[in-house]
């Protein structure tokens, strides 16, 4: 029993993995199909409100201790909402439909490398070019970086399929362009999607800070994207048909993304992270790239490029690098730590060189993050 609870976090992330694929996928066939993607972002975000608020209402209990929603901490909410969900998918919608849905499974494996990129900026994250760790995130991005930009530009000779974007009047990036460069403004706008979702990631910090009870946190911001997400529908979407959702395409797609994206999850996700932490979470990221990939060739008959494969390849290769270095720069900080706090016993207490050490501690890394 207990080998098996070892393993039980592993087995959800990789259902969790499944879920994200499976997402991707039905929401790029109903977007083809012609669903409107404004008027979707608002009925997942409404599914996603009625979940999550009656489950935080319930739970609420010890929780919500010490949880006062001021003015600052409303416009706080307010934002990081706007900009973590709203902005974010109608930029991933919109790559989405432009691009493929492998291309956008595999692009969110830049989130830690744009997001160490954008806090380093910021002063959020130090950077130390003599320790190894330093060194790993920075060209961990740096693969990341390239390999976006591989996927972007250098799509090369095509594997397999050979689809053409069918023509779309919800696509206003589709009308403005022609279509004629649409691979590449999708990859454009998935890329400002992982930018969104690094900003709405660095946002958390203040914001659990003000409001610490993630539960009911996550039930306002579904309450404010939905709002948020609605009026910008309204105003941008005029045609009562827009808002009808006909097939069951598009109805379970609503359904699956609002309860199974917006709401299993989260707990899986927060079950996940509060067990092995959220580098160990955020390992599993490329088997939903090679899942999402992989179905997406055969059920929605993608094309796949040698440039898009290559640049896959090198944005999952940076990924672990940064991964490698945030554990490695935890594990410096923990001894640290632990030779401020107990100076005279510093004699016993040998510094090794981190050249020395094995490149991969699995066993270690796991428990110490």
């Amino acid at each position: 029993m207990g080998k098996m609870e070892d393993q039980l976090p592993a087995i959800v992330m990789v259902l969790l993995q499944c879920i994200f694929a499976i997402m991707a996928l039905l929401s790029r066939a109903a977007l083809v199909k012609g669903m409107n993607p404004r008027v979707f972002m608002f009925y997942r975000q409404a599914i996603a409100t009625f979940f999550m608020c009656p489950v935080a209402f319930f739970a609420r209990g010890k929780s919500s201790s010490g949880s006062w929603m001021g003015f600052r901490t409303f416009l706080l909410i307010f934002v990081t909402a706007f900009v973590g969900v709203v902005l974010n998918q109608t930029m991933y919608f919109q790559g989405l439909f432009l691009a493929s849905s492998s291309i956008a499974s595999a692009m969110s494996n830049l989130v830690p490398a744009v997001t160490f990129l954008i806090a380093a900026i910021m002063g959020l994250e130090q950077v130390h070019m003599k320790k190894l760790s330093s060194m790993a995130k920075m060209l961990g991005t740096i693969f990341c970086v390239v390999g976006a930009a591989c996927m972007a530009f250098l799509r090369g000779s095509k594997l397999l399929n050979n689809v053409k974007l069918p023509p779309s009047t919800n696509s206003l990036l589709l009308n403005s362009f022609g279509g004629d460069d649409t691979w590449l403004i999708g990859c454009l706008f998935i890329f400002a999607s992982m930018c969104c979702w690094s900003f709405w990631l660095i946002l958390q910090v203040p914001l659990t800070a003000c409001y610490p009870n993630p539960l009911s946190l996550s039930a306002w911001m579904c309450f404010f994207s939905m709002l948020q997400s609605g009026a910008i529908a309204l105003f941008l979407d005029h045609d009562p048909e827009d808002w009808n959702m006909t097939s069951n395409l598009e109805l379970t797609c609503c359904f699956f993304s609002g309860i199974f994206g917006s709401g299993v999850q989260f707990f899986a996700q927060a079950w996940c992270i509060s067990k092995r932490g959220p580098l160990y979470s955020a390992m599993f990221n490329p088997l939903c790239t090679v899942i999402t990939t992989v179905l997406a060739c055969i059920v929605l008959h993608e094309e796949l490029y040698v440039g898009s494969l290559l640049g896959g390849v090198g944005v999952i290769i940076g990924l672990y690098i940064v991964l490698w270095g945030k554990a490695k720069e935890k594990r410096e900080n923990i001894e640290y730590e632990d030779f401020e706090s107990d100076p005279p016993k510093a004699p016993s207490f040998k510094i090794v060189d981190d050249l020395e050490q094995p490149l991969l501690l699995t066993d270690n890394c796991t428990e110490q993050v």
